[in-house]
């Protein structure tokens, strides 16, 4: 009881009130609505995917590799082009495996381009906060010359892994809002 009353605490300070959840794992127990698009769809063999893993959190995992012109692998999430112009920061409450990640973000699903920022995972639980304004837009491997996310709409967000090197991956997401 004592830990159930300690991790409510925790929680409570990490999400505040004006605080909105994109998706939280925990609660949802569930991936539903996600989907894994892999460098295949350019010919690669790289492959990621999925789960609710047996502590509840989103476990995306799987291995990278740049045969045939491969190297990437993505889990995304596209939801109603929603207003965000009252928020400033992305909050990522995960747990890597030490490796570099990209959080995405499309003001609509039907965007071409994404705006990204790259993050390092430290191997244990972290939360890691993201000016919305340093997210820079990128396409297929390029940074575009185009400003800065705008912080206007949010209509899609993702995770994807692509360190032009062979290598297997673990990162475990418990839950993604704004503030």
């Amino acid at each position: 009881m004592k830990t159930l009353f300690s991790l409510l605490i925790v929680t409570c300070f990490l999400i505040q009130v004006s605080d909105t959840v994109i998706y939280d794992f925990k609660e949802a127990k569930s991936t539903e609505g996600w989907y894994v698009v892999d460098d295949g769809v350019m010919g690669g063999l790289s492959k990621g995917s999925i789960k609710i893993n047996d502590q509840g959190y989103a476990e995306y995992s799987g291995y990278v590799t740049t045969e045939n012109n491969g190297g990437f692998s993505s889990v995304r999430y596209a939801f109603e082009t929603t207003d965000v112009s009252d928020y400033s920061k992305i909050i990522l409450r995960i747990k890597g495996d030490g490796k570099s990640y990209q959080f995405r973000i499309k003001e609509s699903p039907y965007q071409r381009f994404s705006y990204i920022q790259n993050f390092i995972s430290s191997g244990e639980w972290e939360t890691i906060e993201i000016p919305l304004e340093e997210f820079y837009p990128y396409f297929r491997g390029y940074r575009l010359n185009r400003s800065n996310f705008s912080g206007q709409e949010m209509g899609e967000i993702a995770f994807l892994i692509g360190n032009k090197v062979k290598e297997e991956f673990r990162l475990e997401i418990e839950s993604i809002w704004l503030r």
